[in-house]
């Protein structure tokens, strides 16, 4: 997949999280099509893309806000 700016048609839209500061620092970019979430670096927009299909992401950010990968503010690990 590439990013809109390349032209093709359907390209993917890419966003960034509403955390990140655009400055260009530690970030991924997100994009959603019909059935699959598309990852990648911000930094290397042109570089590798994971592709998940979205049932399978859901879960995955179900365990972020809510299950084993959620860590307390200050706990340091």
């Amino acid at each position: 997949m590439s990013s809109a700016a390349s032209g093709e048609r359907n390209a993917p839209e890419w966003f960034s999280s509403s955390y990140s500061n655009g400055a260009g620092g530690e970030c991924v970019e997100c994009a959603v099509s019909d059935d699959h979430v598309l990852v990648r670096d911000s930094k290397a927009a042109s570089g590798p893309v994971l592709t998940s299909r979205r049932g399978p992401w859901q879960i995955f950010i179900g365990g972020v806000v809510r299950g084993p990968f959620r860590k307390s503010v200050g706990q340091g690990h």
